[in-house]
């Protein structure tokens, strides 16, 4: 059988290893466009900034090594012009000399990867203005830093790969503006959850510009200028795009291979496309989001390598390994901070109709009398009728990327709330609690749909009329270092002695520093006679960080 590969890196180089463990007769060539196979461009960020130093570390496998382990035929710098399906060919071109060919195949792989976006502005063209998708990009970038000894930088989009980039190049000593068109950084999570990057952001000088796009890029000698939606100007010596990227599609749409909505290359629960002697993977194709249901396109590297398998296996043994979806897991670092969602948020269930519920936890990432433990913020969404989780986001400095897992397989599994409130995890006292922060989220969502405590959100409180009777039952040193505007004083301990003289027929919100005391009261108050009474989700610190952004 003769197995071609178009595309090296992540996805390609995964299939190429796997299919050549599971034939060892079988005859593979591989084709990159580009110069280099099978490297960390995840990594390729902390190059930039030094921390990673030795650039050999971006490479999991050289050209020569992946020949000699998996005896594959590894061709670099061709590119793949033309499918041929009728007659199972495609059109192959060296790059270095020019030259065009064709090669034969059973069974043809794409995994094209995605391109950066580069939208039709004013002077966009400028040597500049930088991209970051490829090793050749990472070179180019770091020698312009080492070389220009770069001061400034405009890092356009506030996504993950721009907030690495703004960490990265502020290591390498530039100040740096983050110019973003949206309200927040870090599309994947919701506001409230986005502000408490920003305020850490702000708090290491990295300059936010929200809600702000570019409108011109002038050269100036040695600086870049760059004009602003707002009118402002900024001077740099550098700026980098990071946008947004769209999918390698051409090939497929040349070849008539069916594209979704959105351009990704659409293929079936086998990673097949709408021909069947031709698979595709990564960042260029479709796949089941198993939340909504509907095609989504997750650039990941872990999705990736996971089709990759997946693609090895149908084409040798027929169909029998079905790739059922993903969940769109992410992580990044910030800073001291780390961010993670999984799922969906609040923005994407709302455009797709589908009825949610919302809560905010805050805990700690280890036991409290351990020392050393740092403060997680999770948010969770939720069906209303049946609990099940649909998206769930964890911002913190330590231990986000266990609790982000451990929301990821609930929801992968189409689990609820009340698994969460279940879950069994590793506890030691420099490691968690004994009611971790994930089973504490749990916990409150259940109290939520089993009507024990209503709550009311961040947002919400800004419209909350003079007739509401609003309550901090917080300690008075913490009321008097900063409420919410309208709330009186009334701590939770002295609650129960107050009571008559608390107006029955009023609504009451009541809140604390993060939600645990505001329930506790909200109990009190439910119990004691008192109707309408609800509790602010995540309390003071969700308020205070969100509404402050």
């Amino acid at each position: 059988m003769r197995y071609l590969i178009v595309g090296g890196v992540a996805g390609g180089a995964t299939v190429a290893a796997r299919l050549r463990r599971l034939d060892e007769q079988a005859e593979i060539i591989l084709f990159e466009r580009g110069e280099f196979v099978s490297y960390a461009n995840c990594g390729l960020p902390y190059y930039i900034g030094g921390t990673i130093t030795d650039r050999s570390d971006l490479f999991v496998q050289t050209k020569a090594g992946f020949t000699k382990r998996f005896c594959v035929d590894v061709r670099v710098r061709h590119e793949v012009l033309s499918i041929d399906s009728a007659q199972k060919l495609v059109r192959v071109v060296d790059l270095l000399s020019g030259k065009e060919y064709d090669e034969r195949y059973d069974k043809l792989v794409l995994s094209p990867g995605a391109e950066p976006l580069r939208p039709a502005i004013e002077g966009i063209d400028s040597d500049k203005i930088f991209t970051l998708r490829s090793v050749p990009d990472t070179d180019k970038i770091k020698t312009y830093i080492q070389r220009r000894k770069v001061k400034r930088a405009v890092i356009v989009g506030g996504g993950f790969i721009g907030l690495e980039m703004a960490e990265n190049l502020y290591m390498a000593g530039a100040e740096v503006f983050i110019v973003e068109m949206a309200d927040q950084v870090m599309a994947p999570v919701d506001y409230s959850m986005a502000a408490i990057v920003h305020q850490h952001l702000l708090s290491k000088g990295i300059h936010l510009m929200l809600g702000n796009g570019v409108t011109r890029f002038e050269d100036r000698d040695e600086e870049l200028c760059v004009s602003l939606s707002d009118g402002k100007q900024l001077v740099a010596d550098m700026a980098l795009l990071s946008i947004g990227i769209r999918p390698e599609n051409q090939l497929a749409k040349s070849a008539g291979l069916q594209l979704g909505e959105r351009g990704g290359i659409v293929v079936n629960d086998y990673m097949q496309t709408s021909d069947p002697d031709i698979y595709a993977l990564g960042d260029a194709v479709e796949i089941k989001n198993l939340v909504t249901g509907k095609p989504v396109m997750i650039p990941l590297a872990g999705p990736a390598n996971k089709q990759g398998r997946i693609v090895a296996n149908n084409i040798v043994f027929g169909n029998k390994s079905v790739y059922r979806g993903a969940i769109g897991t992410s992580i990044a670092k910030v800073f001291d901070l780390t961010v993670a969602a999984v799922g969906t948020n609040a923005k994407q269930l709302k455009k797709a109709n589908i009825p949610y519920m919302e809560s905010y936890t805050h805990g700690a990432s280890h036991a409290g009398y351990y020392p050393g433990g740092a403060m997680l913020s999770v948010k969770i969404l939720f069906e209303p009728d049946n609990g099940r989780l649909l998206g769930a986001q964890v911002v913190g400095q330590k231990g986000v990327d266990k609790r982000i897992e451990m929301l990821a397989q609930t929801i992968q599994r189409a689990g609820t709330v009340y698994d969460l409130a279940e879950l069994e995890h590793a506890y030691a006292p420099p490691y968690a609690s004994a009611k971790d922060p994930v089973n504490m989220a749990g916990f409150v969502a259940e109290n939520i749909l089993q009507g024990l405590c209503r709550i009311i959100t961040w947002r919400e409180v800004s419209s909350l009329g003079e007739h509401v009777l609003k309550i901090d039952v917080r300690t008075p040193k913490e009321y008097q270092a900063g409420t919410i505007p309208g709330f009186v004083n009334i701590p939770l301990d002295e609650l129960r002695n107050h009571l008559d003289e608390l107006p029955k027929e009023r609504p009451i919100v009541v809140t604390c520093a993060v939600g645990l005391r505001g329930y506790l009261a909200s109990r009190i108050l439910l119990q004691h006679g008192f109707t309408d009474v609800r509790n602010l989700s995540g309390g003071y610190r969700t308020w205070n960080i969100a509404s402050h952004f």
